[in-house]
């Protein structure tokens, strides 16, 4: 164990790791305070806390398989339509009513949580795979080190979310400008995107981010618009 220690490319590899992590917090970050902006105060910080245990965990049982998954055709368009749907439902959460829907809200946040950034992952665990030069080890201690980074980057991302609604737009359509991104790196229209359609480097994220937005402002009006209805029909069960 300590010669294990004593190996200069163990503390390379988790200094690599840590610093690849926190220049990727930012996307986990913004996914986190999306998801947890309409729980209770009471359970925001919880579900920020296993929201994150859990990603750290299948991050390092994703990194492990990158090489193989990133090979896989049609994974990264699966998971932008995905990851565009997401973004959409973040961005007209549902309302919280009652204890028990509050229960339901915590654990479907930590869903929403752990799915999205593994999703937004699956190009960069490839780069922490290579930091990792096989010590899984490194990559979890290396991952565990970024907790506090992404738990504090969530909160003050919420805190600006909460006092600048406008920021919750912009961190939906962020979330489509990643899947527009994934969509073009899938292996099944890579080749043919760098060879004949390279204008999409740059439409593709554009599209992704304007279909989140759209998508989730369609989706807030259509349950803006149920509201009284459903609030009529409490009304006539009452009577």
């Amino acid at each position: 164990m300590l010669e294990t220690l004593r190996d200069p490319t163990i503390w390379v590899a988790l200094f690599q790791i840590s610093v690849i992590n926190v220049l990727l917090s930012g996307d986990n970050a913004v996914v986190i305070a999306l998801a947890c902006r309409s729980l209770p105060a009471r359970q925001q910080k919880q579900a920020f806390i296993v929201g994150t245990v859990g990603i750290v965990v299948l991050m390092t049982a994703l990194t492990g398989a990158a090489a193989y998954l990133l090979t896989l055709p049609y994974l990264e368009l699966v998971g932008s339509v995905l990851l565009v749907w997401i973004g959409a439902k973040l961005l007209a959460p549902e309302d919280e009513n009652g204890d028990i829907e509050d229960s339901g809200n915590f654990w479907a946040a930590v869903k929403t949580i752990i799915i999205a950034d593994i999703v937004m992952s699956l190009d960069n665990v490839l780069g922490m795979a290579g930091a990792a030069r096989g010590h899984m080890g490194m990559l979890f201690v290396g991952l565990v080190i970024t907790i506090p980074v992404i738990l504090f980057g969530s909160a003050m991302i919420m805190k600006l979310m909460e006092r600048f609604p406008v920021f919750i737009t912009f961190g939906a359509g962020l979330l489509g400008w990643v899947a527009g991104e994934m969509a073009i790196a899938d292996p099944s229209v890579k080749s043919f995107v760098a060879t004949r359609a390279h204008f999409l480097e740059m439409a593709a994220p554009v599209i992704g981010a304007l279909s989140v937005i759209v998508a989730g402002k369609l989706l807030a009006h259509r349950r803006e618009r149920e509201r009284p209805v459903e609030g009529e029909l409490g009304l006539e069960e009452a009577k």
